[in-house]
């Protein structure tokens, strides 16, 4: 290829990495929503101006080695207790930009009480809440959000309501609370969802920095390996199964206009 063809081609380049992330590989599975999220948070960061001042707090689960990949701050939290650090966090780091990133199991399992104390509380801080319907990292457990009649590795048969009862719908649950301010759910499933997957994320990000409060924000995600699918399968049941039990969109937003 000639040095003028070469020249071309790199004009032609529409992406390339945010520059608020280190190049490394990622250890998700192939088809995680996860990493998509990630590059998502990194072009924001970039975009925003914030990585120098942003702290993300990890959780236990997929996205345990989430700070390895961004070029800020960012701190281990212990199993669900995500809000609860990111809190102490804010409140002696007024000025910095705080992030809670969780799976379903450490946020609405053993992290329960932390995420609605928090959001009850109405800290300024930013949730993301990655929901995959399952637990991915420990080998394919039901999850509180997985839907009724799913196979995983503990309902073999599908999960029963009159057993374990119903998905939880975390974004349901934080609404009936005064304090949050803003609460949206949408998916990484295709691209248009990608994309009002990072408005939702700057909206978030934007209350923050402007002290307006507590921000959640739930992305549906695929599991293809938990779920024992293609990427493209599971896509399609993020699509078809999971939207309908969790439906996108808004769930409040303080700042709206009338």
């Amino acid at each position: 290829m000639s040095n003028s063809v070469l020249t071309k081609v790199r004009e032609k380049l529409v992406y390339s990495r945010p520059d608020s992330m280190y190049p490394r590989k990622m250890h998700y599975c192939a088809g995680c929503g996860h990493g998509v999220v990630h590059k998502l948070l990194g072009e924001l960061m970039d975009e925003l101006g914030i990585a120098e001042k942003t702290i993300l707090v990890a959780p236990v689960g997929c996205a345990v080695l989430a700070f390895f990949y961004f070029r800020a701050d960012g701190c281990e939290a212990a199993h669900g207790r995500v809000p609860a650090v990111a809190t102490g966090i804010k409140r002696v780091h007024p000025d910095h930009v705080v992030i809670g990133y969780q799976g379903d199991g450490d946020l609405l399992a053993i992290g329960t009480a932390e995420t609605i104390h928090a959001a009850n509380r109405g800290e300024n801080i930013t949730v993301i809440f990655v929901n995959n319907a399952i637990y991915g990292m420990t080998g394919g457990q039901m999850a509180p959000t997985s839907l009724v009649g799913q196979k995983t590795k503990t309902s073999p048969y599908g999960r029963k309501a009159e057993d374990v009862g119903y998905p939880i719908r975390a974004c349901e649950l934080l609404n009936t609370l005064e304090a949050p301010y803003y609460i949206e759910r949408t998916s990484v499933h295709d691209v248009k969802n990608v994309l009002k997957t990072k408005r939702a994320l700057k909206k978030g990000l934007m209350n923050q920095i402007e002290k307006r409060g507590y921000s959640f924000i739930e992305v549906l995600s695929a599991c293809p390996t938990g779920w024992g699918v293609t990427p493209k399968a599971a896509n399609l049941w993020v699509a078809e199964n999971m939207a309908s039990v969790y439906p996108l969109g808004v769930v409040r937003d303080k700042g709206a206009k009338a």
